[in-house]
């Protein structure tokens, strides 16, 4: 049916933008303060991007990805996540030639086939940040920091960063073999997606929301017990950053999180007592990914968070409420010659930044006033034939109901003086 939306997406309609835009002013104003810039990518990409990037054995590119062949026969992809379109755009722009670390954000939809829930949706908003060109462990410590401070400026309570190492190639290769040494008796026991997981990367079943699956992997050895020297140092040296910068975390050595292309730090932040989709936000490390996308070789971590979870997590904490909608004046007319006089003192008052509405559809005196109170307008100017003859309008202030006759060359003054004195 053409009057229905797709599944899986959403309008956001009038009186819900002014939280959108709230939320876009504090994650542009504190990208600012901890010196990223921001990056625009394309909507699409080519699906090797991905498929290379995110990684093949994740849920994204196996289940999630909306996939379309183009007029020209290429595999083109609506981007599901940030990371792989910025990692690209990093290495063909050559920002590497540029002074060292790159620190970028963006802000967009995305994309994704998933089951449509609460704060969940198949086009989806997100924010991210990456920085390029440093492994030095402050730098892993600072995301954290500061994807804290974002949700704290917001108001967010009762939250948690959940924190672990997935490891380097090495660490992995061994952790591999235990995994799969420790699953092998249960192997027929997985679900299917997780069978095939076994053989490809095991390490994802520790993402499987299968209820068998968690069962079977319980008592699984973890990576932390096998990180080799320089993996378990660098996470040391995180943890010992988080701890100067005053930021509460927990050890949580099942986190793998989604995608693919993590090394060594992983994080999600976790909101608590907001039901079972409790994850926030969360990033890692990736750097061997520009590597692989065709770049030098580049360390790299970001972090991600959704904004429709963030709205809803707000919601929930009573948090970031509706704001009444209010306007500094209602012009209201009577008579044709006083509807062109309203026109133009509207655009004048708009000049001098007030915010100004008035009657279009030529409604009766009590009509338009009804509509003023609707706007809640401050002020509410009322011309007549009366008025235009006497060069003045009734000017009343709707807070009182008290009014007076202003000249038309002295209003502007009268008004700006009036409203910012309020």
């Amino acid at each position: 049916m053409l009057t229905t939306r797709p599944r899986g997406t959403n309008d956001i309609l009038p009186n819900e933008i002014d939280k959108w835009q709230r939320l876009e002013e504090v994650l542009r104003h504190v990208s600012r303060l901890y010196g990223y810039s921001e990056i625009r990518t394309p909507i699409f990409e080519h699906t090797e991007l991905f498929q290379r990037g995110v990684g093949e054995t994740t849920d994204i590119v196996e289940k999630e990805m909306y996939t379309f062949v183009d007029r020209g026969e290429r595999s083109l992809t609506l981007r599901p996540e940030g990371t792989a379109s910025t990692v690209r755009a990093y290495v063909e722009n050559k920002l590497f030639a540029g002074p060292q670390p790159t620190k970028l954000f963006y802000l967009g939809p995305m994309f994704r086939y998933d089951r449509p829930q609460a704060g969940r949706y198949r086009q989806f908003h997100q924010y991210g940040v990456e920085v390029f060109g440093s492994r030095d462990p402050s730098i892993d410590a600072e995301v954290i920091a500061m994807a804290m401070d974002i949700y704290t400026r917001l108001g967010l309570k009762n939250l948690s960063v959940e924190l672990n190492s997935v490891g380097c190639t090495k660490c992995r290769s061994v952790y591999r073999k235990e995994l799969q040494k420790y699953l092998e008796k249960n192997k027929h026991k997985l679900c299917s997606t997780c069978q095939a997981r076994y053989d490809r990367n095991p390490m994802r079943i520790f993402d499987c929301k299968n209820e068998n699956c968690q069962a079977l992997i319980e008592e699984a050895p973890t990576i932390a017990d096998l990180l080799c020297n320089e993996c378990r140092d660098h996470f040391n040296k995180v943890q010992e950053y988080l701890k100067a910068l005053g930021i509460p975390f927990h050890l949580n050595p099942r986190l793998v999180r989604g995608l693919d292309y993590y090394v060594q730090t992983a994080f999600e932040i976790v909101a608590q007592g907001i039901g079972a989709q409790s994850s926030i936000g969360g990033g890692g490390r990736y750097d061997g990914l520009v590597e692989q996308c065709g770049g030098p070789a580049t360390p790299g971590i970001g972090y991600a968070m959704g904004l429709e979870r963030i709205l809803l997590t707000l919601q929930k904490q009573g948090v970031m409420q509706e704001e009444t909608k209010n306007i500094d004046v209602y012009i209201a007319t009577l008579g044709e010659k006083a509807h062109l006089k309203g026109a133009v003192l509207a655009q004048q008052l708009r000049n001098k930044e007030l915010l100004v509405e008035y009657d279009y559809l030529k409604r009766s005196l009590k009509a338009q006033l009804k509509a003023a109170d609707r706007y809640q307008a401050s002020f509410t100017i009322i011309i007549g034939e009366e008025e235009l003859t006497n060069n003045q309008a009734v000017v009343r202030k709707m807070e009182d109901g008290s009014q007076a006759c202003i000249s038309f060359a002295d209003m502007e003054k009268y008004l700006i003086d009036n409203i910012r004195k309020g």
